[in-house]
Order: C-alpha cells, then structure tokens, then sequence
C-alpha cells in the first residue's frame, strides 16, 4: 500500500476503531480522572450523569434506588468499582423490572432515576459510559462484566456499603 493511501486510510481506521468501543461495547465513551479528589458540598460534573471526577469523601452503598441519588456519593463508589445504571423516571415500570434483574445479585452496582437524562438509560463507572435506548440492550450486560470490580476503577475492592444511604 502506498504512503498517501495509508495516510488516508490511518484516520479513518482510528475512527471506526473508536466507534466500536472496547470490547464490542459500541458507543462506549472513556475519560481521564485524577482519583481521591474529595470535597464537599455540590460539585458540577462535565458528563451528565458523571463518569468520575472529584466527590464526596462517604461514598453510595451500592443497592437499587427509587428515587435519584447525589452525584457526590456515587461517584465515589464508582471510584470503588460500582457500575450506576441510571434511568429516565419516566421509564415504564417493566423496563425498570429488566434493569432491577440485570443487577440482581451484583454487589458493586448501583441503580436508580436519574432526571434530564440524554438517553432512556446510562451505564457509568469510572472513566466509561454507554448510553442505550431500550433496558434490554445487551451492551448494558457488556457493560456491567467489563467494568464491575474493573481494572479502571481506582479504587477496586474498597467498601460499597457503610456508606451513605439516602437519596436526594
């Protein structure tokens, strides 16, 4: 092949490679975040919902959520390992049975609504976020067993209980 091809052909390749994510996941999104950055009081995160960054320093017991969660304490979880599926409110109530059973029996995982989201639903841990349309999308399960306990979070194997408990 010769070098002007091969030039032309280099970005094109990157970008494809891009669009398929890690793994299969397509649509997967990555990011770079300093871990241990603590603080109080609300904070503004650049991804919505947050894919890491600066948090609180009590992090959110993993566990399903009816009702929205804090960004602080979460993404300290995430900092730990926890995969948050967050999900519109206004998802029908069988939508939210699939995603109550996808996370069944996981322990570092979180679950709750989350308002003004950019998709029905958003998986999120620490430096990665697939957003999907439908509950029953096989990326969330991808999703889950690459970055559940994976080698990006920070943190991995620290405490997701024995912290913060409540909901907004």
């Amino acid at each position: 092949m010769n070098r002007t091809r091969l030039t032309l052909l280099l970005p094109a390749l990157t970008l494809a490679l891009a669009a398929c994510g890690s793994k299969g996941i397509e649509g997967l999104q990555t990011f770079t975040y300093a871990a241990g950055d603590h603080r109080s009081g609300s904070l503004v995160y650049a991804e919505n919902p947050p894919a890491g960054g600066a948090h609180n320093a009590v992090w959110q017991n993993c566990g399903v959520y009816s009702q929205p969660l804090y960004n602080e304490y979460a993404v300290h979880s995430m900092e730990h390992g926890a995969v948050w599926i967050t999900y519109r409110p206004d998802l029908d109530a069988a939508s939210v049975d699939q995603l109550k059973k996808l996370v069944d029996g996981r322990t570092y995982t979180l679950l709750s609504p989350y308002p003004n989201l950019p998709s029905p639903v958003v998986a999120s841990a620490w430096g990665a976020q697939v957003k999907v349309d439908k509950a029953d999308d096989s990326r969330l399960k991808a999703f889950l067993d690459k970055y559940e306990q994976g080698a990006t979070a920070p943190e991995r194997g620290a405490s997701c209980s024995g912290g913060y408990a409540d909901t907004q």
